[in-house]
């Protein structure tokens, strides 16, 4: 062996040694892998603890469909700076809650640490007190390693695949685009098992520097015969199984994202010696080819995209034309039609209610009933017919159709249809097993189902719907009738928000607004709303605060009993906190029940007396909220005290519509009389509500 050879491999070696002295290799494990960086702590509500906590809590709403997101808050040197990447195979609402999850368990962790990184297996989130953005960093790794490994008759073999397979989608990484650098695919190693790998860069790296850290990271994988492995870099990642771990069906979309792969390079010439004309002749008409597929490929590829999306559009237009909704009272403006999709038949609905039996009458509201009724495929579904004598049904039919059908989340009550036949207007939903909320926690007998774990998932069920109705979804959406009766509970106890006929519709840019209509719930309704018709998010963050302590104390928010005197919720709750007796508004079933951390109930109180505080400004988000809620070691501000309790002559579960003289008001839901979704309530002044009788 040549001085050079010798040279190369102790160069190989060295370059191995190093990754296994910098790298920790880690086993199976409950807790996500991750690294706490020796640079330096940040105490409890320093400047740079609210920039990271800030910053944090704000990472899984704004994240893109491509998975990847940074950003920083404050100025140095508390400077926060955070950088997340999901995997390319998941979706956006996987990669947004992967993201929650890691943004809360980095914190558990990696307490007061200044620079810190986790590895869920869906996303990576990472964040320091120094720059990290366009910063390739390799430093510090892990090796996740499969315990089997292949079969010796066969690791010759499998070792030569995952070689070239690594090689490839090495280069399919770094030659991504600027939204995706990362690649997937497979290779046959045996006659019985296939290699399936996954590869990714953070796409800020540039195209060298994503070649150089996957280079890097499959250094160790070069003499290893483990079945799967992972390998896990600040900037990149590989990832190995003999199995398909990965989401084809996604990859395949996010492939659009990507840049086509390069040409394969021409074949050598016959022989492999040509003279030196004939090497110069072939690197000519290698750029010739080069040069002609640059060129042909797009203009062909444009002139496919072109032609179909004229196909598409006039489908489009004759779909459009063939199934608008015919209203007279509802405006024509087109938008309806984004929904035509979920138009079902209206025989197939009436023969699934029984023809509309009232024996499978769930409730009547003064729009309309709902009636439980199964699909030919044994779906079960909720159905409302709206009154063909409803004054403004139409308006609040579009209104929660055109909304519904576009909010898509686990703790909302999902639509899954409509169906129109002359007069006839249907709304079809999920059909939710346990009604509602209220019907649970004020019931003497049924409060004892609630447990403190089935309490504290609703609370957080509630909370992570709000979120997305607050900045996940495509519109900013203010729910504005957030009450226990209209938090509906699945087979499973889990929390569905219900009832978007007073639903107020933001641009992702607008944070508040005036109404001259003011509707809602007495008791749950924000004093700045009820007086003077402000709202924004933080009117949902009060209700959900009044919802949070009717919850904790299992009493109605005017009606909580103290001895001989009534008392309103808010006031008994502020009284209890200020004299440190907290614990004295606990629902007694949860007390005598022994089960549940008084700690973890104390603190949800506190939440609550965050949420109802009577200045908005200090009210929190409910992003925040949802991090406070999962932390265990975030320390809470101190609350002020709550805005006053809305009293009514008529009942805590009135809804309230007051007019005001304001004619430029844009509130989608000026002129609405009545909610729409399933509820619980007493009436007033004309406006109606839907009752629903549990099965």
């Amino acid at each position: 062996m040549s001085f050079k050879s010798w040279k190369i491999t102790l160069s190989k070696i060295l370059l191995l040694v190093f990754f296994i002295t910098k790298i920790a290799f880690v086993g199976a494990q409950d807790q996500p892998p991750y690294v706490c960086l020796n640079n330096g702590n940040y105490t409890v509500n320093s400047t740079y603890s609210t920039n990271l906590n800030t910053l944090l809590s704000s990472l899984s709403s704004n994240i893109a469909d491509n998975g990847f997101y940074n950003a920083s808050v404050g100025r140095n040197p508390d400077t926060a700076n955070a950088l997340v990447l999901c995997r390319t195979d998941r979706t956006l609402d996987q990669c947004r809650t992967c993201v929650q999850n890691a943004a809360v368990g980095v914190l558990e962790v990696c307490p007061n640490r200044r620079q810190a990184v986790i590895w869920y297996e869906f996303c990576m989130l990472r964040y320091s007190n120094e720059p990290i953005f366009r910063t390739p960093t390799f430093d510090p790794g892990l090796i996740l390693r499969n315990t089997a490994d292949v079969s010796s008759s066969v690791v010759d073999q499998f070792r030569e695949n995952r070689t070239r397979l690594v090689a490839d989608l090495r280069v399919r990484a770094a030659n991504g685009s600027s939204a995706v650098k990362g690649g997937a695919g497979s290779r046959n190693t045996s006659n019985s098992e296939t290699l399936h790998m996954l590869v990714q860069c953070t796409p800020d790296l540039s195209s060298e520097d994503c070649n150089d850290c996957l280079n890097r990271a499959a250094q160790p994988i070069g003499s290893s015969s483990a079945r799967g492995m992972r390998l896990l870099f600040p900037s990149c990642n590989i990832r190995y199984e003999l199995y398909s771990f990965y989401n084809e069906t996604r990859l395949r979309q996010i492939q659009a994202l990507l840049p086509p792969p390069p040409p394969s390079p021409p074949s050598p010439p016959a022989g492999g010696n040509g003279t030196n004309n004939d090497s110069t002749r072939g690197k000519k008409d290698d750029n010739t080819t080069k040069i002609v597929i640059s060129i042909v490929v797009p203009v062909v590829v444009c002139l496919i995209v072109a032609a179909f999306a004229v196909i598409c559009v006039r489908k489009r237009m004759k779909r459009r034309a063939r199934q608008r909704i015919p209203s007279d009272d509802v405006e024509d403006n087109g938008d309806i039609s984004t929904v035509e999709s979920l138009q079902h038949d209206f025989g197939k609905i009436r023969d699934a209610t029984n023809d509309f039996d009232d024996a499978n009458k769930l409730g009547q509201g003064g729009f309309g009933a709902v009636y439980m009724g199964r699909l030919r495929n044994g779906e079960e579904i909720a159905v409302k017919r709206l009154s063909k004598d409803s004054g403004q049904g139409n308006v609040e039919f579009k209104n929660e159709v055109l909304l519904l059908a576009k909010l898509q989340h686990r703790n909302l009550v999902r639509l899954l249809g409509f169906s129109i036949e002359g007069t006839e207007r249907l709304l079809i939903y999920e059909y939710v097993e346990n009604a509602s909320l209220d019907q649970f926690i004020f019931d003497p007998v049924k409060r004892s189902i609630l447990d403190w774990d089935k309490r504290y998932k609703i609370i957080g069920g509630i909370a992570r719907g709000l979120v997305y109705l607050h900045e996940d979804s495509r519109l900013r959406i203010i729910h504005r009738d957030l009450k226990a009766s209209n938090i509906l509970l699945d087979g499973e106890m889990n929390p569905k928000i219900a009832d978007f006929g007073m639903a107020r519709l933001f641009g992702q840019d607008e944070t508040q607004g005036n109404t001259s209509k003011i509707v809602g719930t007495y008791g749950y309704m924000s004093p700045e709303y009820a007086m003077h018709g402000h709202f924004s998010v933080k009117s949902d963050v009060f209700s959900f605060g009044v919802l949070v302590l009717e919850i904790m104390s299992g009493q109605k928010n005017n009606s909580i009993r103290n001895g001989d005197n009534v008392e309103d919720l808010l006031t008994f709750t502020w009284k209890n906190w200020r004299e440190g007796t907290a614990e004295n508004i606990i629902d007694p079933v949860l007390r005598t029940a022994g089960t549940g951390s008084l700690r973890d109930m104390i603190k949800c109180i506190h939440i609550g007396l965050l949420c109802v505080q009577e200045n908005a400004a200090n009210r929190p988000t409910m992003a925040s909220i949802l991090v406070m809620l999962s932390s265990s070691t975030m320390t809470l501000p101190v609350p002020s005290e709550p805005a006053f309790f809305m009293a009514s002559r008529f009942g805590p579960n009135t809804l309230l519509f007051r007019n005001y003289d304001d004619s430029n008001s844009s509130d989608v839901s000026k002129g609405l009389k009545a909610r729409t979704a399933m509820s619980e309530g007493s009436s007033v002044n004309d406006v109606t509500v839907t009752e629903l009788d549990p099965r």
